[in-house]
């Protein structure tokens, strides 16, 4: 760990602060996790906590009121807890909404709780004024030339009133670069909070922005100056109280090890959950123990040649740090010791103390079931492995950036969505490569289904309950991306979901959030992987003869994607003659879908299809004397222009005279079969000598 070193300001020796602050918004830690936490930070080095949950009412919206006796005692039993495990309990007080600076009675109340938390056996405290109104009240503006005077003139008389705690930090209103007006050197409020702030008084600084990406010496050495003392980080990095869809698990990074000698300490805001914590808080442990390696003692994570990045950091190296997280991690995974994880029934507890009463029922002694040659076997659970747990990392890294195998995921995706015309050429080699990535792409979904259901599996539920809405969102984006590529691929039929504005609630992301998202201008421009936003746009034009040869080919792919069995045992429609060639339209009833690659859709009509009808053996119903067959090349996911061009064929063949029309479908077409049942005025008809597996539909007209 770093060294202790003495504060230019005081005089007083200090040591290096490290550690947690629980600090976010959303349902505070239970008093059982934090006291766990404890032992982990005693293990891993760390010796700080700082209690700040945005959700205790008594820390911030009702910070006026003494805590009961019952939740004295849990605090009590808390503060206990941190000092028997090392750890420096910082109590934190937010009254930044709604205090009135220069009313001696709200600054009596103040010392007042903060007395009371003493009492408790707490020595350290924090005074945070983060996240308020700058606007002071008439009464503030009249006692104090600025905000930041009369945040400092409070604080420092509490600091005073409290015997000037060794830690006692105070966090700003303008507590990273991008919230200074103009910027940070020529900042009035962190200039004022610089020269008058007591110098035993720590301040928290988050970096350049709330959630910084990185954070450099530089910026350290800039704030530093105008503060006059060294900031304490109050890391964001792992915070995901801002979008409940995230979740990160990517090792502290980003942060040079030549920042520790610069700063008074690093504390970590991690995700609103426990348990995932696991990998921030322990990396960070690594990341500040790494640091003893500059003068040449032992570090921690051992550095070699060819490491992570270029330029990569002598003395931590995120990935090694990540590794050994989660090997460690792995064995709470696979342990039910922890608070809330099965345990296996003692029969000893189970007996009755008197014996005419009927045995309780169990398990016990239940001979063991062997199924038989014929029947299923037993279901059994894989263990979960460090891989399942680096995966897992991986797809849920880090604000900024997401770890390697979601990368190519997302590479890949893309290239095969860009170069899916090759799949339906003649074999060539860029055919050859189509597949082949799409194979990598599949055992890489494979992978995430494997990692899913070993992870569901896993002893700790504890754990699991944590991460589990977040491991079913990504199995099921993973779900309809992998179908996707099937379906383009020819190794499916198309899904009847890509093509309907009905779709199952899973299809579409986001809720009302989403819809307002999606409504922005700039949603998506700040994806982590970038790329352009893509709308196709259709046109719907008449069919000529020179279309023939392309709606032979949207036909036959089609037909490839409905079948296991080859094209030829698919029972034969009435409609295949008009989409092979060998019938014609009926004049003015042929329409063609194109977008920007070209043909990728058409509608055809016989506006008399009884001699269509008496070759293959079949007898129409007389109010449906015309035969329709449509059909859209699997890249055409929007339904809004296939419902322009069925409806544009159907004026067409009224027009020409038809009252009635019908089409054919395979059962196992259920993309076109959802789709005519959708259009709400096509229903199911009865017809003499339909092949088994086929459905006739109509509509009057």
């Amino acid at each position: 760990m770093p060294k202790p070193s003495a504060s230019k300001a005081t005089g007083k020796t200090c040591r290096f602060i490290s550690g947690v602050v629980e600090g976010f918004y959303g349902r505070p830690w239970t008093m059982e996790q934090r006291t766990e936490l404890f032992q982990r930070e005693k293990k891993w080095g760390l010796n700080t906590y700082l209690y700040a949950p945005k959700d205790d009412y008594k820390h911030r919206m009702y910070w006026r009121d003494l805590y009961s006796p019952e939740e004295a005692e849990k605090l009590v039993a808390l503060i206990t807890a941190a000092k028997k495990n090392g750890v420096d309990f910082i109590y934190a007080i937010s009254p930044g909404l709604d205090i009135t600076f220069s009313n001696p009675k709200e600054v009596a109340t103040l010392k007042r709780k903060l007395d009371q938390v003493s009492g408790f056996g707490c020595s350290s405290f924090s005074l945070l004024f983060d996240d308020i109104e700058t606007e002071m009240c008439p009464a503030d503006k009249q006692a104090f030339s600025s905000f930041a005077h009369a945040q400092v003139a409070v604080t420092n008389e509490v600091f005073t009133h409290l015997g000037q705690p060794d830690t006692f930090l105070f966090c700003p209103t303008d507590y990273c670069a991008a919230f200074c007006t103009p910027n940070v050197s020529q900042s009035a409020y962190l200039h004022t909070v610089g020269e008058n702030l007591l110098p035993g008084i720590d301040v928290l600084w988050t970096g350049p922005k709330v959630v910084s990406h990185h954070i450099t010496v530089e910026s350290i050495v800039e704030v530093s100056s105008v503060l006059k003392r060294a900031p304490v980080i109050w890391d964001n990095i792992h915070a995901n109280d801002y979008d409940p869809q995230r979740i990160f698990m990517g090792p502290y990074k980003d942060r040079p090890t030549d920042l520790i000698p610069k700063l008074r300490g690093v504390l970590t805001n991690p995700n609103c959950e426990y348990h995932p914590n696991f990998v921030a808080i322990h990396t960070l442990a690594t990341w500040c123990r790494s640091e003893g390696g500059r003068g040449g003692g032992q570090r921690d994570v051992e550095m070699s040649g060819g490491d992570d990045e270029a330029g990569s950091d002598p003395c931590y190296s995120p990935k090694r740090a990540l590794t050994l997280a989660l090997t460690d991690w792995l064995q709470e995974f696979l342990s039910t010791d922890q608070p809330g994880g099965p345990r296996p029934l003692n029969p000893t507890h189970l007996k009755k103390e008197s014996s005419d009463e009927e045995p309780m029922q169990t398990d016990v002694g239940d001979p063991v079931y062997v199924p038989g040659s014929g029947d299923n076997p037993l279901f059994t659970a894989e263990p979960l492995t460090l891989d399942d747990l680096q995966l897992l990392s991986e797809l849920f890294y880090l604000p900024y950036e997401h770890g390697s195998t979601a990368r190519t995921m997302l590479t890949e995706l893309d290239w095969l969505k860009a170069h899916r015309e090759a799949v339906g050429d003649a074999e060539t080699e860029m055919t050859a490569e189509w597949r082949s990535r799409a194979k990598c792409f599949d055992v890489m979904c494979v992978a995430v289904f494997t990692m899913f259901n070993r992870l569901s599996n896993a002893p700790n539920r504890s754990i699991l309950y944590d991460l589990y809405n977040y491991i079913c969102d990504i199995k099921s984006g993973v779900t309809l991306a992998r179908a996707y590529v099937k379906q383009l691929g020819g190794q499916s039929r198309p899904s009847a979901q890509v093509m309907t504005d009905d779709p199952e609630p899973w299809g579409f992301r986001g809720g009302l959030s989403g819809e307002f998202q999606r409504m922005l201008p700039c949603h998506g421009n700040r994806d982590l992987f970038r790329h352009p936003p893509m709308t196709s746009v259709y046109s719907i034009r008449p069919f000529c003869p020179e279309d023939k040869t392309e709606i032979q080919k949207i036909h036959m792919e089609m037909q490839r994607g409905e079948a296991k069995a080859p094209a030829a045992a698919l029972p034969a429609l009435i409609s295949d003659g008009l989409a092979g060639g060998q019938l014609s339209p009926s004049p003015n009833c042929g329409l063609v879908l194109e977008d920007e690659r070209g043909v990728c859709g058409y509608a055809l009509g016989l506006t008399d299809a009884t001699a269509a009808a008496l070759n293959n053996q079949r007898t129409l119903p007389g109010d449906f004397p015309s035969l329709v067959t449509m059909q859209l090349h699997p890249r055409v996911t929007d339904p809004a222009p296939a419902r322009r061009m069925i409806g544009s064929l159907l004026s067409l063949m009224k027009t020409s005279g038809s009252r009635g029309v019908f089409c054919e479908l395979r059962q196992g077409d259920r993309r076109m079969f959802d789709f005519y049942s959708k259009l709400g005025s096509f229903t199911t008809l009865k017809m003499a000598g339909l092949p088994q597996d086929v459905v006739a539909m109509g509509t009057s007209l």
